[in-house]
């Protein structure tokens, strides 16, 4: 089954501003330098593309999403609606930066080829993605809720958290030069309600059900996260863990 997950910026900017926020740490170890050309792989409405641009660097982002692409080049960025899976560039970049996008992209394979195209010789891929165990919490409950109503949710679900392992034995495949890569569990307090999250995140999900059983569904699965994610303050947070690192594509690479 195809992924149903749609962006909708305003949704977005509302219930998930802490994903750039929280994307400081990959910048600093992205350590862009003055007039470095530098690709956003999966920019959505252009956050941190903005800072990058704001540090002298030459950003273009791009992203699967129309209406994220649409919002970002209203920031006056240079963003094009194009599929992880499917880069068109030819060794154009000092660095391919993705921050919480390639854990939305099975074909792993085809998108790490294409940053491979992307960059030049000497060039680096600085990513953090989900990884192994990500929103295992949040995501269990939503099968369980789907199955008790007959429902397979494996078939919809549109995310691929990998290990360590996995991932490094994928772009090493392909040539990289893994300097860092490592999981990092990162508890992430919500800006509101989970409801916010699912709606936003979990569409996929909620689109197995019916559209007049919807709002039940996403209350029965509130309910049962409550007492696993919502401290005594009331705040919620989810259970998040990155999986972050730092390749090299070898100098006389082609």
């Amino acid at each position: 089954m195809a992924s149903t997950q749609t962006w909708d910026p305003d949704r977005y900017a509302k219930n998930a501003r802490f994903v750039a926020e929280l994307g400081m740490p990959l910048v600093e170890l992205l350590a862009p330098r003055q007039a470095e050309r530098i690709l956003d792989l999966g920019c959505g409405d252009g956050a941190l593309t903005m800072k990058l641009a704001a540090m002298g660097c030459d950003v273009v982002g791009v992203d699967s999403s129309a209406p994220q692409i649409e919002a970002a080049r209203k920031l006056g960025l240079d963003a094009w609606v194009m599929s992880a899976e499917a880069l068109n560039y030819e060794t154009e970049f000092d660095a391919v930066f993705s921050n919480a996008a390639l854990h939305w992209v099975k074909r792993a394979d085809d998108a790490i080829a294409g940053v491979w195209r992307a960059l030049k010789p000497g060039g680096r891929f600085v990513a953090e993605m989900g990884g192994c165990g990500c929103v295992e919490k949040i995501r269990a409950t939503l099968l369980a809720a789907l199955a008790r109503r007959g429902r397979d949710g494996k078939a919809a679900d549109p995310w691929y958290f990998p290990t360590v392992e996995d991932y490094r034995a994928r772009l090493e495949r392909r040539g990289f030069r893994v300097d860092y890569i490592a999981l990092l569990a990162r508890p992430t307090p919500l800006p509101g309600d989970v409801t916010g999250w699912l709606e936003t995140f979990a569409e996929s999900f909620i689109k197995c059900v019916d559209e007049h059983g919807r709002k039940a569904f996403i209350a029965e699965v509130r309910d049962a996260l409550a007492p696993k994610l919502r401290d005594a303050n009331g705040t919620w947070i989810a259970d998040y863990v990155r999986l972050r690192l730092s390749a090299i594509k070898p100098p006389a690479a082609r």
